[in-house]
């Protein structure tokens, strides 16, 4: 727990990188997976995005019985870099599968209505539960446990164990999915130490 505590401690700095890490492949790798399409709602959603009735626990144990991870996004409607992430960062190949393989990602509307269950329990909405959650930016990533046994009666917020404010160039975005996927968090290493490892060592391997 004082992990994640740490980690919502990183400096506003680290939001300032906002898509500053970019590959010059990135346009030309990305005509390789189909685009998202945009629902009425105004977000853009791949196929093979997690549909569900939003019950967040029941979520979580289908995410577990796959050998995934449960990541949640908040977008909204004519936010530009929920769409940059969705139709520039997700269809680079080795993005797309990392997380496809590894993670099953839920999208809640900002200001939606649909009914959503929280961990705790308590039945709200998509507007709602981003506003208990406490969320003031679209898109914010969050990233859950691999197990949550031990945290009966919190709700998500408190469950997360971190959280991506705002979007990402590739080499920071993968990064962080990486650094959760292999419990790096768990061994105090900062993120931004990873993620600038990463990208040293991807651009002198290219």
């Amino acid at each position: 727990m004082m992990l994640k505590k740490y980690f919502f401690k990183i400096p506003f700095i680290f939001f300032i990188s906002i898509f500053s890490i970019t590959s010059i492949n990135t346009i030309s790798m990305a005509s390789e997976i189909p685009q998202p399409t945009r629902g009425d709602d105004g977000i853009y959603r791949h196929s093979w995005m997690t549909e569900t009735f939003l019950d967040l626990k029941e979520d979580f144990q289908s995410a577990k019985s796959k050998g995934k991870r449960l990541v949640v996004f908040i977008e909204q409607k004519g936010c530009i870099y929920c769409q940059k992430i969705q139709t520039e960062i997700l269809v680079i190949p080795r993005i797309n599968k990392y997380i496809r393989k590894h993670f099953e990602i839920v999208q809640i509307d900002m200001w939606g209505a649909k009914e959503v269950t929280d961990f705790d329990g308590q039945i709200t909405t998509e507007k709602k539960l981003v506003r208990k959650w406490g969320l003031l930016f679209t898109p914010t990533i969050i990233f859950f446990p691999e197990e949550i046994d031990s945290l009966r009666g919190k709700n998500g917020k408190e469950i997360a164990v971190a959280m991506m404010p705002g979007a990402f160039g590739e080499y920071t975005f993968l990064a962080m999915f990486e650094w959760i996927k292999k419990n790096i968090y768990k061994k105090g290493e900062h993120f931004q130490r990873y993620v600038n490892e990463q990208y040293q060592k991807n651009r002198f391997n290219n």
